[in-house]
């Protein structure tokens, strides 16, 4: 259902906004990429963190202080500010940090928006490929392509596990959940499963390049940007029990054709909430 226009004006804003950043923050970003000078620490829960993940953090959060101050901010970085507008921006500025790490180019930069409870607008830009996916509730979703070409993002028309390809982020994660079965099953029925992790798998889904993730370990910050974004779309981002929920530890995008076949691999039993997921 689209909202009505009183609604869309402040959200298109917004949306405007978080393209804005995530196109400023990549240029603090690549000043760090493959270098050999990158250092790397490790957080509390052993999840690598460098310099460009907390300093694109705090770039975002300072223009956000600026132009929508009552708002609210959940990062990875740095927590929780409150707000009272009844928006909340949900930031992973570096999601995928372990490709960054290895100078592997598909990382990106998460920027979510909710109004309420709902994840209603959200954008993820591509740094190192200069490319970047959008969308927003009755705004439709769009692919600009690293030549600068913008498109509409649509899922795939592909309905058969044994025609799909799917995506996943590391083998290790299904292990860690206790859910290797569900890996096995991918691997037994699918016709070709490819680890093109993190961020860059969901928007594979989004725009139709490949037609599933499964992804066991995910942080609500990894998921929020990504459920408008697949939904207007025309897929389904819910997590392994089918519910559209970002705060379940884990996640799938998916275009509606094969929701059934993945969700009857996926339920079963729930694995353990992550401390983190990347």
């Amino acid at each position: 259902m689209n909202d009505p226009a009183d609604l869309r004006e402040p959200l298109q804003k917004r949306l405007d906004l978080a393209l804005a950043m995530a196109g400023e923050a990549s240029h603090l970003i690549l000043s760090y990429y493959q270098s050999s000078s990158l250092a790397v620490e490790s957080k509390r829960d052993a999840s690598p963190v460098t310099a460009a993940d907390r300093g694109a953090e705090e770039l975002i959060r300072a223009r956000l202080a600026r132009e929508f101050p009552d708002d609210a901010i959940l990062g990875e970085e740095f927590g929780e500010k409150p707000g009272t507008s009844g928006y909340r921006w949900i930031l992973d500025p570096v999601d995928g940090t372990k490709s960054f790490i290895h100078g592997v180019p598909l990382f990106g930069t998460l920027i979510g928006i909710e109004r309420g409870t709902e994840c209603v607008a959200g954008v993820c830009h591509f740094p190192a490929m200069n490319e970047t996916v959008w969308g927003g509730r009755g705004l439709g979703a769009w692919w600009r392509t690293g030549n600068g070409m913008v498109h509409p993002a649509r899922v795939s028309s592909v309905n058969r596990l044994t025609d799909a390809t799917v995506c996943f982020t590391t083998v290790q994660g299904y292990a860690r959940v206790g859910r290797f079965d569900v890996f096995e099953s991918l691997v037994a029925q699918a016709h070709l499963l490819r680890g093109w992790g993190d961020c860059y798998g969901h928007i594979l889904v989004a725009t139709g390049r490949a037609d599933v993730m499964v992804d066991p370990l995910m942080n609500p910050w990894d998921a929020a940007a990504l459920v408008p974004i697949v939904t207007e779309a025309g897929g389904s981002f819910v997590d392994w029990m089918g519910q559209p929920s970002i705060w379940s530890g884990n996640g799938i995008s998916i275009n509606r054709g094969l929701a059934d076949d993945i969700l009857s691999i996926t339920r079963g039993k729930a694995g353990p909430m992550p401390k983190s997921a990347r």
